[in-house]
């Protein structure tokens, strides 16, 4: 069936969101008026999504090399890198917020799949999966449903696919009412003669197209996460595509093995502009390692599964569980045998050229011929910088309570019960955390997920963090925190911070104040990656992530979440977070100046969140790292956690309560020179940055002080792991004594009562 080519004007470009001036570009690059397959082809290539128009000049600041790493970012699908005995890690985190806001299952499912097939299309194996999810208030039924969409959509997706999910974070503030964020993080690991690239090389070697067949779904699923968010986003669902777990692990087999064979010349996933962006980013590639190259394709030959398909539609199509594979010539009857075995769907669709020409068949005609490089970075996609100008948030003022006046057994309750900090595990419980076996510790036991790395004695950590609130008050320095609390969980579990990956997730970059916080906070990124030597292997951008709030459009807090690895070089130097043994020291790392600013001890208290973000000083955090991974290495320790949200005791009862199995108590004393009104009120909640609680055994304490003093970082010795209490004082004076239980109590549950769960 012959479709009517439908008329190109300025305004139909318009519709798919070119500007004027993008579309007096195209013209001048063709020399002509686009057909509208081509129109199509641009709008989705160019769009934000796939072409960081207004983000690549910025991103380009950060650092992108590193000893360990084999690929920089934005050469390949993921980052690469080295982790010794001929095995390097991959690993990627992406967005999938709008499709999550107006589907939130299939949307969250089909960000998980999306991202494992950017591992495995390298070559890797997928071990570990993580996410990263922002809500708005759970007093709304409209979140409620987002919410329960969101984490059924990544539990079956990757409970079916059999990857685990092993870490995460969830937080709820109300700018994210309209607009949840969804990052998810995928690693895996490959041998290094085993990678394959996502390259297009090779005069005549053919192009096939592997997994399902194409359908309707998900076209222009580019664009839209490329647009704010509205009330007529529920019509775009048809956007959002439609995933299938148990395909995509036939589809990771048969890939697996294909690679193995040796005939895989290229392969890409078709993820965003589906085989849009796959052609025609592996033929830049081959462009660019070679000087020429370019895919001819003919899409009669595409296996579909909707009948009278447009090119238009099969170009655009964002169907699941597809890829993109250059073979070796004489070779691909191999790679079809491969995946026909695994009842995978396997054809050729196309040539390599050396033209430079991305040219599309359809019914016998040519729909399409761009220049391939013109379609990407470096060609001739267009590259913006917009204005940025500060604007600091207008927040009230907090009018404090003296210390005196205020109750804090009743405070700390309260704290530990608050969604943002309360245990996740109605969340976590619905993923599955331990197939495959390599997962070393339950979710929670440690500050960051490690799993084994079978035939070697090496465990791999991973976390994904972003305090958002911090970055609304302060950008540069929120930027930084995200870096240095990814690394301090990573060294509080005994390893060393390699590399991160990051999903930067802003409103609308035309906004002056949103480009200003985007730039500083990758500035602040930036500087704490340098600091640690952790480069940026590759990531996401995210832009125009807004909500209605009191019928203003509104962003949400930027949020620059950082994926982080590190490597423990032997497995059994691994340090859990919680409490071990009664009778062990209870040590304090770190006296830097307390404050409550950007706490959420401040926002339940007092309404508000302050005037700015914690301060956080890379070269004490650099110190620090160097100091928890020593102590591991000499098993010094028997545990180590993180002060972050909530601060001092929410920290303190995390290490007793969340061992579940055997929980345990701490009596401790704080001694304190400072005299205020709300002096208090910091020591316990302040979630000033740099500190560590570490429990080690009574007879390690002066060879944990003089590691101390060799890597200058302030300790002092607070109190004693006991067996149920759970008592904190200051100057010998009591101020909270509670129960190991009635913590649990408060901290275990609290998130299923915010969500209305229990009434189910």
């Amino acid at each position: 069936m012959k479709h009517k080519e439908v008329e190109v004007t300025p305004a139909l470009a318009a519709e798919h969101g070119l500007s004027a001036e993008e579309y007096g570009k195209i013209c001048s690059i063709l020399g002509r008026t686009p057909s509208f397959t081509e129109l199509g082809v641009f709008s989705v290539m160019w769009s934000e999504h796939c072409s960081y128009k207004n983000s690549i000049a910025v991103l380009k600041t950060l650092p992108r090399e590193g000893a360990a790493v084999l690929t920089s970012a934005g050469e390949e699908n993921a980052g690469l890198v080295d982790i010794g005995d001929n095995l390097a890690v991959a690993f990627k985190i992406e967005s999938h917020n709008h499709p999550s806001a107006v589907e939130p299952y299939q949307g969250a499912a089909t960000g998980v799949g999306g991202i494992h097939r950017d591992i495995f299309t390298m070559g890797a194996r997928p071990v570990a999966s993580l996410n990263s999810l922002r809500f708005g208030s759970p007093k709304d039924p409209h979140v409620r449903y987002l919410v329960d969409g969101v984490v059924r959509g990544i539990g079956d997706y990757g409970n079916s696919f059999g990857v685990p999910t092993v870490g995460g974070e969830i937080y709820f503030e109300e700018g994210y009412t309209g607009n949840p964020l969804v990052n998810a993080m995928s690693v895996g690991i490959v041998e290094h003669h085993k990678t394959v690239s996502a390259t297009a090389l090779g005069k005549g070697n053919p192009v096939l197209i592997v997994g399902s067949s194409t359908g309707r779904d998900g076209i222009h699923g580019a664009t839209f996460a490329s647009e704010d968010l509205s009330e007529a986003s529920e019509d775009k669902r048809p956007s959002v595509q439609v995933g299938d777990p148990f395909a995509e692990k036939l589809l990771l087999e048969a890939t697996l093995e294909a690679i193995a064979t040796g005939y895989v010349v290229g392969l890409q996933d078709m993820g965003a502009a589906g085989i849009t962006s796959s052609t025609s980013e592996m033929s830049a590639r081959g462009i660019e390692k070679t000087g020429s190259g370019g895919i001819e394709i003919d899409l009669d030959l595409v296996p579909i599964r909707e009948a009278g398909m447009s090119a238009y539609e099969i170009m655009l199509s964002e169907s699941q569980e597809r890829m993109l594979i250059v073979a070796k010539k004489g070779f691909e009857g191999k790679i079809i045998e491969v995946y026909e075995k695994w009842d995978v769907l396997a054809v050729t669709i196309g040539r390599v050229t050396d033209d430079n020409l991305l040219r599309v068949f359809h019914h016998g005609a040519i729909v399409a011929e761009i220049p391939a490089e013109s379609l990407v970075l470096g060609g001739g996609a267009p590259v913006y910088i917009r204005e940025a100008i500060e604007k600091k948030p207008v927040t009230p003022v907090a009018e404090f309570a003296d210390d005196n006046t205020l109750e804090f057994n009743a405070l700390s309750l309260e704290l530990l019960s608050r969604p943002n900090i309360a245990s996740k595990q109605w969340v976590y419980r619905q993923y599955d955390s331990m197939v495959q076996t390599n997962t070393v510790t339950p979710v929670g036991h440690t500050d960051a997920a490690v799993i084994r790395i079978k035939g070697t004695k090496k465990g791999l950590a991973m976390k994904t963090d972003c305090n958002a609130r911090y970055v609304y008050l302060n950008p540069l320095a929120g930027g930084k925190i995200a870096v240095a609390e990814c690394a301090r969980n990573i060294a509080c579990s005994g390893a060393k911070p390699l590399a991160i990956t990051n999903c930067l997730n802003f409103g609308n970059p035309h906004k002056p104040e949103v480009y200003f916080q985007f730039k500083e906070s990758v500035r602040g990124m930036g500087e704490a990656c340098r600091a640690f030597n952790t480069p940026v292997t590759g990531g996401n951008v995210s832009f125009y992530n807004e909500t209605f709030i009191g019928g203003v459009r509104t962003a949400i807090y930027p949020t620059p979440t950082i994926g982080m690895i590190g490597l423990l070089d032997d497995i059994d130097n691994l340090v859990g977070s919680t409490f071990t043994n009664a009778g062990d020291l209870i040590l304090l790392a770190g006296d830097p100046e307390l404050m409550l600013d950007g706490s959420e001890y401040l926002v339940m208290q007092y309404g508000t969140p302050g005037q700015d973000s914690p301060s956080v000083d890379l070269e004490h955090e650099t110190n620090l790292q160097q100091f928890l991974v020593s102590l591991a290495e000499q098993k010094l320790v028997h545990s180590a956690h993180d002060i972050s949200d909530g601060g001092l005791f929410v920290a303190l009862a995390e290490k007793g309560i969340m061992n579940a199995e055997a929980p345990l108590g701490f009596i401790v004393n704080l001694e304190d020179t400072e005299n205020t009104p709300l002096r208090i009120q910091q020591q316990l909640f302040s979630e000033a940055q740099g500190r560590v609680l570490l429990s080690i055994a009574p007879d390690k304490i002066r060879e944990v002080a003089e590691a101390a003093l060799e890597h200058q970082i302030p300790l002092q010795a607070i109190g004693t792991v006991v067996e149920r209490a759970a008592s904190l004082s200051i100057n010998n004076r009591e101020i909270v004594s509670l129960t190991i239980d009635e913590l649990a109590k408060a901290y275990y549950h609290s998130l299923e009562h915010a969500l209305h769960l229990d009434e189910l």
